[in-house]
């Protein structure tokens, strides 16, 4: 008979990939949500109601420490109380409760990058809140944290302790903890705390746009999928969350149109790209080897690049003065400075929300064929290397 429980061993708990919850038996769960966050659950019914508790990230708790989480909780079941009613009495951990925030608000999030990024910022910079009872985080431990990143990594420290707060104030709504929050900034750690220099706008490194031509003709030397989705990235204008989560089904090679859904978006509205003869070359010339559902496929066909894969073609490059991001800069400078088309044309390029709400509450068109004239004359400056036009463009066939 197959065993009720110690399903899993210390193994199969660290390597399992697929999400989903993996039963070790008892109640004992290990769930994986889609994003790779590892926890371990306790599932019972209390009064015929599905119920569920957190025993923590699967960094810190090991195999064994959850099961005697999940048999304690079974003990008190076994006694007619209520597990979730005991814990609460006891205190949870702040890792506990940054878990369940971060498990809670996963769907509501649009990409995968963004619940890493608070993963990874509650987990290693956070270390010594997670194993504090949540209702005992207080501002000197919210500042031991803190402090160490405060000029160092400034943007970074700004978003820790926005989280934090986040974590805090959800421990809060459930009971877990009381009074005033100790990562609040205004009134609070902004007496403590100096104030950051306030980023410039733009802050992003960008390239002058003068100096483009001699990097793409640089970039397309250059073998991989990586290069390939960088330099569409640039003739397009387009965010590299966009590129690599483009797939085939966006795009409409007869008409020339890449079609980016609302749900990958940053506006969260669905985005219309007219592609330009040279980016609609590097979408066909990927489109006779494909294999899977990305157009810009990691090592595996079923998965997309990684978020670092654009980046890293820039460091190979030995490029230290520009970001992938910053070529959006280097575009609306462009369009600014060398050309005549509106303001709001280039705007809408960049896929950029109309500040006016008047405006954005008439606006019905998206200057759909204004901005293909403006994009082909982009990538016609992009591609001037030895008096290359538009549409004479170097093969990229031999790109992989």
């Amino acid at each position: 008979m197959a065993r009720k429980i110690n399903r899993l061993n210390a193994r199969s708990a660290a390597t399992i990939a697929k999400c989903g919850r993996h039963a070790d038996g008892g109640g004992l769960y290990l769930s994986i949500s889609p994003n790779g966050g590892r926890r371990w659950v306790f599932l019972y019914r209390w009064h015929g109601k599905p119920t569920e508790i957190g025993l923590g990230s699967a960094r810190d708790v090991s195999l064994a420490r959850a099961r005697e989480l999940a048999a304690n909780a079974r003990a008190k079941l076994a006694e007619g109380s209520n597990p979730k009613d005991v814990r609460r009495s006891a205190g949870a951990s702040f890792g506990e409760c940054a878990d369940q925030l971060i498990a809670a608000m996963g769907p509501s999030w649009r990409n995968k990058k963004h619940a890493a990024q608070w993963e990874m910022t509650l987990r290693d910079y956070a270390a010594p809140l997670r194993r504090l009872p949540v209702e005992k985080v207080t501002t000197d431990d919210v500042l031991s944290v803190l402090k160490p990143l405060w000029h160092s990594k400034p943007e970074t420290a700004s978003r820790l302790r926005g989280r934090i707060e986040r974590v805090l104030d959800a421990a809060k709504a459930k009971g877990l903890r009381t009074g005033e929050n100790p990562a609040r900034w205004r009134g609070h750690l902004d007496q403590l705390l100096p104030k950051r220099q306030q980023l410039t706008r733009g802050h992003h490194a960008a390239m002058d746009y003068a100096e483009l031509p001699d990097f793409i003709e640089d970039l397309q030397a250059r073998e991989g999928s990586a290069a390939l989705a960088l330099e569409f990235a640039i003739l397009t204008a387009a965010r590299s969350g966009e590129v690599l989560g483009a797939r085939w089904t966006d795009f409409d090679l007869d008409r020339g149109v890449w079609t980016v859904p609302a749900n990958r978006m940053k506006a969260g509205r669905e985005h219309r790209v007219p592609l330009s003869r040279h980016a609609l070359n590097i979408v066909k010339a990927l489109y006779e080897s494909r294999a899977g559902d990305f157009v810009f496929a990691g090592q595996k066909p079923s998965s997309p690049l990684s978020a670092m894969a654009l980046e890293m073609v820039l460091r190979r490059m030995k490029i230290d003065d520009a970001t992938v991001h910053g070529f959006r800069s280097a575009f609306r400078d462009w369009a600014a400075e060398r050309t005549n088309y509106p303001r709001k044309v280039a705007e809408m390029a960049l896929a950029h929300a109309i500040e006016n709400k008047v405006e954005a509450a008439y606006r019905r068109g998206d200057l759909f064929a204004k901005r293909r004239l403006l994009m082909a004359e982009w990538a016609k400056f992009c591609a001037r290397i030895k008096g290359a036009r538009d549409g004479q463009v170097v093969p990229i066939g031999r790109r992989g």
